[in-house]
């Protein structure tokens, strides 16, 4: 709990059993009161890993959701147990537990409802092993997001994101894709509701174990961000009207 908050964790998890009980050790149980995790249809053990290590709900997929399908049940369930703040971290370890206790210090406090762990601030992208050309495609991505949707972050392309449970309960989500372009889909609808958002600095670590898309899939989701920025774009200037902003 903080401040009579609910704090809940949630990992959206796909073959994380080699690194899912290092992340799950360095999770703040004075702080966070629940964990769900959903084994997005893992051909490794991460679900029967994640009931041995105590994680109170694990919901498995019968089969494959995809990044977005995964995020959804976690949000859902999430908001099912009255969670009030709602912390996105991976289980792959790429990014650290040990910030959670200032991004929920940061929602607890009102100071802002989203809160997103920047890699870019601080040139932690590169230091901890970001391919070249994955961080020239963030920069281009996020400067152009920056001019269609009109609100300046150091990038829309971190995984690891905090939620008030007022933001959860104020977009639709459901509607979004359930590829990997569902983070962007969902911060282009929290910029579109009028919710602030904040950022902190997060060191990040590329290696084996952990999860990234292929050049193909990059070039996939790249084309896909540019489309979720567009329609934005018209949303806002009054000139289409998309179901995922409420229209």
């Amino acid at each position: 709990m903080y401040k009579g908050k609910k704090v809940v964790v949630v990992l959206p998890a796909y073959n994380a059993a080699k690194t899912l009980e290092k992340t799950y050790q360095e999770i703040p149980f004075d702080l966070v009161d629940e964990v769900i995790l959903c084994d997005d249809h893992s051909r490794d053990n991460t679900a029967e890993l994640a009931r041995h290590l105590g994680i109170q709900h694990v919901i498995v997929h019968e089969q494959n959701k995809g990044y977005g399908g995964n995020q959804k049940s976690l949000y859902n369930k999430a908001l099912d147990i009255g969670a009030d703040i709602v912390i996105m971290l991976h289980p792959d370890y790429q990014y650290t537990p040990k910030l959670i206790p200032s991004m929920v210090n940061i929602i607890g406090e009102d100071l802002y409802p989203v809160v997103l762990g920047s890699r870019i601030l601080g040139m932690g992208a590169l230091k901890g092993g970001m391919p070249t050309y994955k961080y020239i495609a963030n920069r281009f991505l996020t400067f152009t997001q920056n001019l269609l949707i009109r609100y300046k972050l150091s990038e829309y392309h971190t995984g690891y994101r905090a939620f008030s449970k007022e933001v959860l309960l104020g977009i639709k989500f459901n509607l979004n894709s359930d590829d990997f372009v569902f983070d962007n889909e969902m911060l282009s609808q929290i910029v579109y509701a009028g919710f602030d958002i904040g950022e902190v600095t997060c060191p990040t670590k590329y290696f084996e174990e952990a999860s990234s898309i292929n050049f193909r899939r990059s070039m996939k989701y790249g084309l896909g961000v540019l489309r979720v920025s567009f329609c934005h774009f018209l949303q806002r200037m009054g000139l289409a009207k998309f179901k995922m902003y409420g229209a």
